[in-house]
């Protein structure tokens, strides 16, 4: 059989587009999951990967807190948290923020750490404060790097977000986890089919936000320093 092709089929047949069950439902859901994600992750590794990479102190710390992050299996700490909080959408969450916040944070506070340090000399000797040359000097020249962080930890969190499915969420975990269940391979192909166009869709957002930052600031787009 050729799976691929009759994934393609049911994808092109409108009625699996609408309903409570449809692919739109399911595309929302799965969107929403990934980007409040990595939303929570932001609002705890950016503030303090912007204070690493500002006063250099933690920096030490801070690599080994993600190189252990990194290290934590997902699906693990998924069944952990789902056995705590149960059924429901707070176990994928936790997973999502364990996942996401090592590469913001590297993004982060690598990103104030490339900023040439003869302009932030040049930012004192003009008198600035220094929560000044942070917000004026350092994060607009960051920039580049924490979106790239960001970009990063969302291409993550959404082909991570189908095991949302695994504690009763929705998304396209839906779609590949009733496959699995009913040996239904081609469900499966087309689960994993639109997992990659959401990621491609959020990539040429992220792509498009990290180039007009760039440009802002006289820089080449850069890469973030998860890799």
């Amino acid at each position: 059989m050729n799976y691929f092709l009759e994934a393609l089929t049911w994808l092109a047949t409108g009625a699996n587009w609408v309903g409570h069950d449809g692919i739109w439902m399911r595309l929302v859901e799965h969107a929403w999951y990934s980007v409040l994600g990595v939303a929570i992750s932001a609002i705890i590794a950016i503030p303090l990967g912007l204070y690493i990479g500002h006063t250099g102190r933690g920096r030490g710390i801070a690599v080994g807190l993600t190189g252990g992050l990194r290290a934590l299996p997902t699906l693990g700490i998924l069944t952990l948290a789902g056995l705590w909080l149960g059924i429901g959408l707070g176990a994928p969450m936790i997973a999502f923020v364990v996942l996401a916040t090592p590469s913001i944070l590297a993004g982060t506070y690598a990103g104030v750490e490339s900023v040439n340090r003869d302009t932030v000399d040049a930012a004192h000797a003009q008198g600035m404060t220094p929560w000044q040359v942070l917000t004026k000097v350092e994060v607009p020249l960051a920039a580049p790097l924490i979106i790239g962080g960001l970009r990063s930890a969302m291409l993550q969190v959404i082909a991570t977000a189908t095991l949302a499915a695994y504690v009763g969420a929705g998304g396209f975990g839906r779609y590949l986890f009733l496959g699995l269940r009913t040996q239904n391979y081609s469900l499966m192909v087309s689960a994993a089919l639109l997992v990659i166009a959401l990621a491609i869709i959020f990539e040429i957002i992220f792509v498009t936000i990290a180039r007009s930052a760039a440009k802002a600031t006289g820089l080449q787009p850069k890469e973030s320093a998860h890799a």
